[in-house]
């Protein structure tokens, strides 16, 4: 990510810190919403939803289903369930 925009990993960090967050919280919760995204997609209801998570980079369902939990309240399964209802 530094690499990208040309700034050593140093100064990446020191910017993240600033707005009270870290690199890893930040990619972790880019690829949450993309779960998200995907799990309240009708396009995708036939997807596992350790297939979606699997996508995003998280190999473990287990894993997967607790992180999600606890950045959106709810099971990956609620979240895709309730929104599927509502289409």
């Amino acid at each position: 990510m530094a690499a990208a925009v040309h700034i050593s990993t140093r100064h990446l960090h020191s910017l993240f810190a600033r707005q009270g967050t870290t690199v890893s919280t930040y990619i972790r919760s880019r690829r949450l919403e993309k779960c998200y995204l995907d799990l309240t997609n009708p396009a995708l209801a036939d997807t596992p939803i350790s297939g979606i998570g699997a996508a995003w980079g998280f190999t473990d369902a287990a894993h997967f289903s607790r992180t999600f939990k606890a950045e959106y309240g709810r099971a990956p399964r609620e979240a895709r369930t309730r929104a599927l209802k509502a289409a």
